[in-house]
């Protein structure tokens, strides 16, 4: 498995029979480098989106017209899409599991918001926010934890799924920061690996990734830092 940062929230993930992009945030994206797109893009089966907010829909429409990749969002966020021209959308919500060739995903919880304001002035709700745990056929499990705060229900999340690698918000202001998110990955889980992401990118929110790795030191979870474009192979 390859796993390669975009820049705030955005992934691509490669297994050996999918190219995943997750919350594809590019244009209006500080941190993404745009001579990056067309590798961010190569081969792409399947894009995957956390909730509705705008820096997280990011370029899905485009990319989704572009590649002809399956979008797979929560009910009401795949139905606004589907509107919006997506023409392969597919759908799920909390506690459901959408199987794909070659591995599945399921959503859980996350606590944060979903609406969008989007060009026609317009507020829409796009459904619940939720993070997203993606089990492989040959490839270690993965949980992009969405925007979310610590709540205490990540202890079942980790029962029912043992994800060994976790994408962290860590940024603050919108999500928990980087202390209370090295709280929730030492008490509930048992990753092998963590990335931290939706930092670095807005002034508002916190720029690096110290203080979640300060408060990680002495765990046994190894910390990845990439750079944005950056990857990590497990």
């Amino acid at each position: 498995m390859k796993i390669t940062w975009l820049g705030h929230s955005a992934f691509r993930i490669e297994t050996a029979k999918a190219r995943i992009l997750i919350d594809p945030f590019f244009t209006g994206n500080p941190a993404f480098d745009e001579s990056t797109r067309k590798d961010a893009v190569a081969g792409l089966t399947h894009v995957l989106l956390t909730h509705g907010h705008g820096d997280h829909v990011g370029d899905t429409i485009r990319i989704a017209a572009e590649t002809g990749a399956t979008v797979l969002a929560n009910a009401d966020l795949a139905a606004w899409l589907g509107a919006k021209g997506v023409e392969k959308v597919d759908m799920g919500n909390t506690g459901g599991t959408v199987h794909f060739d070659g591995f599945s995903t399921t959503f859980v919880n996350a606590l944060h918001s979903s609406a969008q304001i989007t060009e026609d002035g317009v507020s829409h709700s796009l459904g619940n926010a939720n993070g997203l745990v993606l089990h492989f056929e040959d490839e270690p499990t993965l949980y992009h934890m969405g925007d979310t705060d610590i709540f205490s229900d990540m202890a079942l999340i980790n029962e029912l799924h043992q994800p060994e690698i976790g994408l962290v918000p860590i940024g603050d202001r919108f999500t928990m920061g980087g202390a209370v998110a090295a709280l929730a990955c030492r008490r509930f889980f048992k990753f092998d690996t963590v990335i931290p992401c939706h930092y670095g990118s807005f002034g508002i929110i916190d720029q690096t990734a110290d203080l979640f790795v300060q408060a990680m030191d002495g765990a046994s979870t190894k910390i990845e830092v990439p750079k944005a474009g950056g990857s990590v192979s497990r």
